[in-house]
C-alpha cells in the first residue's frame, strides 16, 4: 500500500496523495509532451484537473529538476520543462504504477492545453472596451489569410474571456456553421 504523504488540500477523489506518485506524473507529463510545457501549464493540468496539491506539484517539480529528469529552458521569462533521457527512461520504467485513470485525465488534459495554444497561434482575437462593455473579434485565419472575421459585442470581460475560451475550444466548427448558415 502507498504511504499517503502529501496534502491533500483540491485534490479530487482519484487524485494522487503520495509525493512519490506526483513526482512520477510530473515527469510523465513532461515526458509525454516532448516539445516542452511551461510550469505555468504544468500546474493548471495538475490542480486544474485536481490530480495533485499546487505545493506538492511545485515540490515534485523541483525534486525530479534537482534529480536529472527534468531540464528547465528559459523562453521569453517562461520555465519551459523538457524530459531529460534519464527521465524519459525512469518514467517508461515507472509509468504503469501511476493509476491508469490519472495518466488519461494528465494525459488529454494536456493536449487539449496544447491544442488551445496553438489554436491561438493560428487565429486572432481582439478584445477591445466599447463602450459599456467590449468588443470581441475574432478572426479564422489560413497562414496570413483571413478567411473569416466576425465581431461580437459583450456587456464585460467574463463574457469576453468566454467567447474567447469557446472560440478556441473548436475555431472550425464556428467556420463551418457560420459558412452553412450563411450559403444555406
Amino acid at each position: 500500500m502507498e504511504l499517503y504523504d502529501a496534502f491533500t488540500q483540491g485534490v479530487k477523489p482519484g487524485g494522487l496523495r503520495s509525493k512519490s506518485e506526483i513526482k512520477l506524473l510530473v515527469c510523465y507529463i513532461i515526458c509525454k509532451i516532448d516539445s516542452g510545457i511551461s510550469k505555468k501549464q504544468l500546474n493548471e493540468i495538475l490542480t486544474g484537473e485536481g490530480l495533485a496539491n499546487y505545493f506538492e506539484a511545485n515540490e515534485a517539480l523541483a525534486e525530479v529538476v534537482k534529480t536529472g529528469n527534468v531540464r528547465i529552458e528559459y523562453e521569453n521569462d517562461d520555465e519551459i520543462l523538457f524530459p531529460t533521457d534519464l527521465g524519459k527512461a525512469n518514467t517508461a520504467q515507472l509509468e504503469d504504477d501511476l493509476p491508469y485513470s490519472v495518466r488519461e485525465t494528465a494525459l488529454n488534459a494536456a493536449i487539449e492545453m496544447k491544442t488551445i495554444l496553438q489554436r491561438e497561434q493560428e487565429n486572432k482575437i481582439e478584445i477591445i472596451p466599447h463602450g459599456g462593455g467590449y468588443d470581441v473579434t475574432i478572426s479564422i485565419m489560413d497562414n496570413d489569410d483571413k478567411l473569416l472575421s466576425v465581431t461580437l459585442f459583450v456587456a464585460d470581460s467574463a463574457q469576453a474571456d468566454y467567447v474567447k475560451e469557446k472560440f478556441l475550444q473548436d475555431p472550425v466548427k464556428m467556420y463551418s456553421t457560420i459558412v452553412a448558415l450563411l450559403l444555406a
